[in-house]
């Protein structure tokens, strides 16, 4: 009786159960294309937003940009008009728009710290995804190589040579392949593939081949004379050992085992004749060398004495740039060696009648051999004291490149005194002061810029007077001094000295003329692709037969000098610091509104 009830409602379950898909089915699918309907709306409803956030991104960028650009524009008006006037005393043709163009954009970057600070870590991570390295690097060779390297090759620099020819400036030629930051750092591998096992050769082999590029055009200008030849060459001992770290190691040897001097000269020290001399006796070696040390020490040696003699042969100037102080111990045990070797004076004799003559004139360029000076160094003075007194002792040319220096930040990383406190943002992520050799207390850098301004001004006057000594002495040149500077003051102080030292003589328009004897011994420069207006301005201020002013142009694939690129990104900072990139953005902004204006 109980269970009838009970399987006739379970029945009706089932039967009412069996009816509801057929309807909630019809309601699923009604409901579906609703659905699908709302969400196929809602994406683009989304799209068109974003679109319109684009656009309005875009176009709000846009006009951002332009007010910035005319800003820039009417900011650099006077100082493009000083320079058109300039431009047009000198006859000079007018820079291309697109040159113009790539000037404003690459120092619109450079006027941004964080974007500079930053620039090295984001080129090494875009070249290292495939595809976005092709466009990274593209975009690079159109804007930073374009703007501060000379080509691919030597040959490909020739239009840029002969422009700058053009407008009586020289040029100091580079094969720009620097050691990379993980050497510097030394954290480089022990081992290289096969491949590169000689790429230090290569270097050497390339820095040949550039000297006698700038000879075959430097003869086309001053063709069987010793004088007035203003395409150089500069190079890097670093590039042409098979690894940095051998240099430093030589460096730690040579503070390890030099003779105390009087006066003392502050680290990295001052160089002596004695200090090859491990190469000819590897026993005195302590543990700090081995035997490859040496091998690879003396290669570099007969390297330097190969590239030397072509450089005499061919006329040529060599600048022996410095680098890290960690290396240059060694940097200049290698340059003294080849500058009392290559800029030997002929000896003096006593006639009968007690005059004084040479006994044996050279055909040769001097001084042929140039030292780098790094005003920060807090060594300098005392440096470049001693090295006049060592050259006019023992009768050698002395070659003096006098340069603020431009390591700076590394230095301060680098060493222990200044590690806590230093930018680390402006030197390599991987350097640590491991790497310092310096046993003195403070750093080897002044840590204040005025430090160094006031240290390269002093050494402006004191070579200055050392030129004008030469020059009352007569005969050969015994001193030449190229002045690397950025700065207007400096070289406005340069031309200035040589006036008030009676070397030039100012006319009227405040025109300096300098004659051969001195233009043959002082010259100016400043980097290819930067302070373009001080360059024109210099040469349009002195008047001499040769070139005065000489332009630093490296040359190199993009992927050789990508280290060149990204020092020279750091080194913009402090050379541009103070407003001076916002001063190179105006100046382009304002001569391409005038291009396109009127």
């Amino acid at each position: 009786m109980t269970t009838a009830p009970l399987l006739l409602c379970a029945r009706l379950r089932l039967l009412s159960r069996s009816r509801v898909p057929s309807q909630s089915s019809a309601y699923l699918r009604a409901r579906a294309i609703g659905t699908s309907a709302a969400s196929g709306a809602a994406p683009r409803s989304r799209l068109f937003t974003l679109r319109r956030l684009t656009a309005l991104g875009l176009v709000s960028g846009a006009a951002l940009g332009a007010s910035i650009f005319v800003q820039d524009a009417r900011s650099g008006t006077a100082g493009t008009s000083a320079a058109n006037t300039a431009n047009s005393r000198r006859d000079l043709p007018p820079t291309p728009l697109s040159e113009l163009v790539r000037t404003y954009v690459v120092f619109a970057f450079c006027s941004v710290p964080t974007l500079v600070e930053w620039a090295p870590a984001i080129l090494a991570t875009l070249t290292a995804v495939p595809g976005v390295r092709q466009v990274t690097e593209a975009a690079v060779r159109a804007t930073f190589f374009d703007q501060f390297v000379g080509g691919d090759t030597a040959e490909d620099a020739f239009p840029l040579i002969e422009g700058l020819r053009a407008q009586n400036t020289g040029c100091l030629f580079a094969y720009s392949v620097e050691v990379d930051e993980a050497e510097a750092s030394g954290h480089a591998k022990e081992g290289k593939p096969a491949g590169e096992a000689a790429a230090h050769k290569q270097v050497v082999a390339e820095t040949l081949h550039c000297i006698d590029v700038a000879a075959g055009f430097e003869d086309r200008y001053t063709a069987g004379k010793v004088q007035g030849r203003r395409t150089w060459v500069a190079i890097k001992l670093s590039a042409m050992v098979p690894n940095a770290e051998i240099l430093r190691k030589f460096s730690k040897y040579l503070l390890d085992t030099r003779p105390q001097i009087s006066p003392a000269v502050a680290f990295p020290g001052c160089p002596l004749p004695t200090d090859l001399d491990v190469l000819a006796a590897p026993s005195k070696a302590s543990d700090t060398l081995t035997e490859v040390d040496i091998a690879a020490l003396k290669e570099l040696r007969e390297d330097l004495i190969a590239i030397c003699t072509r450089a005499k042969e061919r006329g040529v100037r060599l600048i022996f740039d410095a680098e890290y102080s960690w290396y240059e111990p060694a940097i200049d045990a290698f340059t003294l060696d080849m500058m009392r070797k290559f800029n030997k004076l002929p000896t003096r004799s006593t006639s009968w009648f007690g005059a004084k003559k040479p006994e044996q004139e050279s055909a040769t360029v001097q001084p042929l051999i140039y030292a780098t000076y790094q005003a920060y160094l807090r060594r300098t003075p005392e440096y470049l004291a001693q090295s006049i007194a060592a050259a006019r002792k023992e009768g050698y040319a002395i070659g003096v490149k006098l340069v603020r220096g431009a390591y700076h930040p590394h230095e301060l990383v680098a060493h222990p005194s200044t590690n806590a406190t230093a930018d680390a943002s402006l030197a390599s992520p991987s350097m640590s002061m491991s790497l310092s050799i310096s046993p003195d207390p403070v750093p080897p850098v002044w840590t204040a810029k005025a430090d160094t301004d006031a240290r390269y001004n002093a050494g402006v006057r004191a070579l200055v007077a050392a030129v004008r000594e030469d020059v009352a002495r007569g005969g050969q040149p015994a001193i030449g001094v190229l002045f690397g500077t950025h700065n207007w003051e400096s070289a406005g102080l340069i031309v200035d000295e040589l006036v008030r030292q009676g070397l030039a003589v100012q006319e009227e328009g405040g025109v300096v003329s300098v004659g051969d004897e001195v233009a043959e011994r002082v010259t100016l420069g400043q980097l290819y692709g930067m302070t373009a207006a001080l360059t024109g301005h210099l040469v349009d201020r002195v008047r001499s037969s040769s070139p005065f002013v000489i332009k630093y142009i490296p040359y190199g694939r993009l992927s050789e000098v990508m280290p060149y690129l990204s020092r020279r990104a750091i080194e913009n900072k402090s050379v541009l610091g103070n407003g001076a990139a916002e001063d190179e953005r105006r100046r382009a902004a304002a001569e391409i509104w005038t291009r396109i204006v009127g």
